[in-house]
């Protein structure tokens, strides 16, 4: 079994007010801050030196760049404190070590995971391909960021993942003016790092509360390559899809979706256009499944129900579990259906690949459902899947136990599709 768990020694810093996250400092928050910097101020140079030789004892070896973080964070905030004499470097370092805070960003979970082919896959043997996991990490407070995992699947479709760095970092964040909805976000982190340090976390109001279940899909038009992935963006009070966009798993460019289809959760893209228009799998009335359409991948409105609950193990609800996957036969649906108990279950089916508004085949029976050993955790009796990839004659399957960690399974696909009825 390749369970991925997770693991509350990986931890980022973040900044940190004297007040409840994530609100912005009130005139109180101010003043209190302004009293620790008094008192920051009011100790000697040897006092300063010797804290912040403390400080970097406890904390050093434990992320990168750990004193040029202080100072960004001294810088940051400026705004907020009264005129000062000028820091010294002692003084402006420990200013931005009181300000951050060190958070186990998986320390509850590691789960609902998705799957993409890693861009580079140099130095390969002949049939193996290179991956790229994205899995959902939640931490104090519940709340969600967006951190990765890479694999290799062999040629004879055995799995196997990269060992986890030991260290985790925070990005560069720019905000590029503006962009479709006026509120663009991109994610910059240092391409020498490997892929499994790299942590984003919730950045903007409307994800103050959580990045949820992130479906990457490698699409591709005019043969160029571009890896989305439509997620939950979480402020605490209200949900709304939003999209990453990247090449290269370094630079990442965050947006809002809009349209009436966008203020639900659990839409997934498909890899490629139809009819040359973007298509999207979506859930807006919380219950059946719609395909709709988009010209320019930022609005999406309205859209034909072509998927509704039909077998006992879906009659609350169904939703997709990732991006179609494009075979001969037919785009292959993988599907979460919600039964008695609110017992998740994953299905699938195959849809028409010119008019995907047409249902080719469906399991009357669960992919898979909650085994007996694997039932207990953070909500217990589910599996549940942000998107699977096809490799030779296999679906590579990464799936969520009881929200709380990952595993992956392999399902061949002339079997699947046997399984299916009209």
């Amino acid at each position: 079994m390749l369970y991925l768990r997770p693991d509350a020694s990986r931890v980022i810093v973040r900044a940190f007010k004297p007040a409840t996250e994530p609100r912005d400092l009130r005139p109180t928050d101010k003043t209190r801050a302004n009293h620790i910097v008094d008192r920051i101020l009011a100790l000697d140079a040897p006092t300063a030196e010797a804290q912040l030789a403390d400080v970097l004892e406890n904390f050093l070896g434990r992320h990168r760049n750990l004193l040029q973080t202080f100072e960004a964070r001294a810088d940051d905030m400026e705004d907020a404190l009264r005129d000062h004499t000028q820091f010294t470097a002692v003084q402006r370092q420990l200013v931005g070590a009181y300000f951050l805070s060190e958070y186990s960003f998986e320390a509850s979970a590691l789960f609902n995971p998705s799957i993409v082919p890693h861009p580079d896959q140099s130095g390969l043997a002949s049939g193996a391909l290179r991956f790229i996991l994205s899995l959902r990490a939640v931490g104090e407070g519940h709340i969600s960021s967006l951190t990765f995992r890479t694999g290799l699947i062999a040629e004879d479709g055995t799995v196997s993942i990269d060992p986890t760095a030991r260290l985790a970092s925070n990005p560069m964040v720019r905000r590029p003016g503006s962009g479709p909805n006026g509120e663009d976000i991109d994610v910059i982190f240092d391409g020498g790092e490997d892929i499994s340090e790299r942590v984003i976390f919730p950045i903007t109001a409307s994800q103050s509360n959580g990045i949820e279940d992130a479906r990457f899909v490698k699409f591709s038009d005019a043969e160029k390559n571009t890896y989305y992935a439509t997620y939950t963006a979480y402020s605490g009070r209200a949900i709304r899809s939003e999209i990453i966009e990247t090449s290269d798993f370094v630079s990442f460019r965050f947006s809002a979706l809009r349209g009436t289809a966008a203020q639900n959760k659990g839409m997934a893209l498909f890899p490629r256009k139809i009819d040359s228009r973007f298509a999207m799998i979506a859930r807006q009335d919380n219950e059946n499944l719609y395909l709709i359409y988009s010209n320019d991948l930022y609005t999406w409105d309205g859209g034909t129900a072509i998927l509704t609950p039909a077998a006992p193990w879906e009659f609350v609800q169904i939703g997709n579990c990732g991006s179609p996957i494009e075979l001969d036969e037919g785009w292959l649906l993988l599907t979460h259906g919600v039964g008695p108990v609110r017992k998740y279950s994953i299905g699938a089916a195959l849809l028409d690949k010119n008019d995907p508004t047409k249902i080719l085949g469906r399991l009357r029976e669960p992919l898979l459902r909650p085994a007996p050993s694997e039932r207990e955790g953070y909500v217990p009796n589910v599996v549940y899947t942000c998107g699977a990839m096809r490799h030779g004659d296999k679906i590579i399957f990464p799936y969520a136990i009881s929200d709380s960690y990952s595993n992956i399974a392999t399902i061949d696909i002339k079997s699947l599709l046997a399984a299916m009825e009209p």
